[in-house]
Parts: C-alpha cells; structure tokens; sequence
C-alpha cells in the first residue's frame, strides 16, 4: 500500500499519467467532434490529435526539469527518452499508419474484384501522428506539468 501511495504523490509520475489522460480524452473529443460519433477505442487508441505519446513524455521532461534542474541526470534521460518518442511517432508509426490504409485500401479493391481474401479485420490506420499533433501534445504536456508545479 505505501507503494501505491508513494506512487500517487511523486508528482513527476502524476503529470506524466495527466498528460497522457487529458490528451486521451482530448482526443476522443476531437475525434467525436468531427465525426459525430463516440469510439471507445480513441480512449486508449494511438495516433490522432493531440498525440498522448507527446504529451506523456513533455510532461515528464518538464516535470524533471522543475524536480531535478536542467542540469540534472534525470532530466538529460527524459529529454532524450522524450526526442526519441516523438521522432518514432511523426516517423516510423506515421508511416506505418500510411502503409496501413494503403494496404486496406488494396484489399477492399481485391475483394470487389471477387478475389478471395484471409483478412479477418482491417489494419489499424491510426498509428502514428503529423508535426502538427506532436506539436499540439508536447504543448499540451509541457502545459499540464506547470499547472502542477505551480
């Protein structure tokens, strides 16, 4: 149990967990929004705006930051750990997200071409994110940590 407590007040952890939440629901709204339509899936999903993964990690770094300093070791890992998230997701998940539409997009044309296909379900297209989205979710962290440290 004092894990669990000791968890719930080390502040850097609580912004990370806000982060990601408030981005998640953001999201879903975002998505709900412009589609008129409730899809539990964007609630945990990756991918659309604004990017969790972002948000997650800059909330961290700036959390560090305000805990440890600029300076410090720990904040020098969360800032590398958190370039690196955000590269991988305006990279490689972006363009897996690209390769998976086009790739459901083929399949569809094949299957009203009458070819017999083994798909059991589309390939998921919401992977990765645009500058844009790791833009608006980094702004989101970084926001959401100063909220909580000041």
């Amino acid at each position: 149990m004092e894990f669990l407590t000791d968890l719930v007040n080390n502040r850097i952890f609580m912004a990370s967990v806000t982060g990601w939440l408030v981005a998640q629901v953001l999201k879903t709204l975002i998505y709900m929004w412009f589609n008129r339509k409730f899809v539990a899936e964007r609630l945990v999903g990756s991918g659309g705006m604004p990017s969790s993964h972002s948000s997650t990690v800059c909330a961290l770094v700036t959390a560090t930051g305000f805990e440890y300093g600029g300076g410090s070791f720990p904040f020098a890992i969360a800032a590398i750990f958190a370039i690196i998230v955000m590269y991988d997701a305006m990279g490689v998940r972006r363009e897996t997200g690209i390769q998976a539409k086009v790739l459901n997009e083929m399949m569809e044309l094949f299957m009203h071409m009458g070819k017999e296909m083994s798909v059991e379900e589309k390939l998921k297209e919401f992977v990765g994110h645009t500058p844009l989205q790791v833009l608006m979710g980094a702004l989101l962290g970084i926001i959401i940590a100063v909220l909580m440290y000041i």
